[in-house]
């Protein structure tokens, strides 16, 4: 397995050294976690996938990262830190870019996931560089009214798919906001998939069973030699 040279850190699970044409799937973790968050999950993923797990840039306190901060104003409103957010985007990109160069794998068999704060981050990158990525997994997250103006045209997600799932008594990003991300990929030419299921603001076992068929589907029969 080459060794990696990325600008974040992060923690790795290759592919099935077997399998001929891997895929990449990059996962990033909620606000105030680490890369260890999710990287859990790396042995369930379908053996075709290099898993990557990032660590956010911004330290909160020890262990505690984000990928932005932000506060949340008297009408509940939530106000960005906006660089930061684009700092992030940007090393978010630049990182998809690298590991794929570094690893051989094409954009069309990148996928990039995450909770929260990360699912936020995953569905930036599809929407404002679909042509660096195959799909996103977006769980218990929202859409960022500053990424609307600089999503791609249209004709950038054919192809493309993206996966919504949320938890239906989530009380710290509420369902709704599934629902405006939901509305607005139908209106692209991407493939939506994922429904809210019951839970709070948590992966449960049914969501996580959802998401790995989902990941299954897109990317075929594990490619044994």
């Amino acid at each position: 397995m080459p060794q990696l040279h990325l600008p974040l850190k992060f923690l790795e699970h290759a592919a099935r050294p077997e399998v001929r044409e891997p895929w990449l799937l990059v996962l990033m973790h909620g606000v105030g976690s680490n890369e260890q968050d999710l990287f859990g999950l790396a042995r369930l993923m379908p053996s075709q996938f290099h898993v990557l797990s990032l660590r956010a840039p911004y330290v909160l306190s020890p262990g505690a990262y984000a990928w932005f901060e932000f506060q949340v104003l008297p009408n509940g409103e939530r106000q960005i830190n906006e660089e930061q957010e684009r700092e992030s985007r940007f090393l978010v990109g630049e990182m998809i870019v690298s590991a794929s160069q570094q690893l051989g794998v094409p954009a069309e068999r990148v996928v990039v996931g995450g909770f929260s704060q990360g699912g936020i981050m995953s569905l930036s990158q599809l929407l404002t560089k679909p042509q660096s990525v195959r799909a996103a997994m977006v769980w218990h997250s929202r859409l960022l009214s500053q990424v609307v103006p600089q999503i791609a045209p249209p004709e950038a997600f054919e192809g493309k798919a993206l996966w919504v799932s949320h938890g239906s008594a989530d009380n710290v990003i509420p369902p709704s906001a599934a629902q405006a991300t939901r509305e607005l990929a139908r209106g692209l030419p991407l493939a939506l998939s994922g429904s809210d299921f019951p839970g709070a603001h948590e992966i449960r076992p049914a969501e996580l069973q959802g998401s790995l068929a989902w990941l299954q589907s897109l990317s075929g029969p594990a490619d044994a030699a």
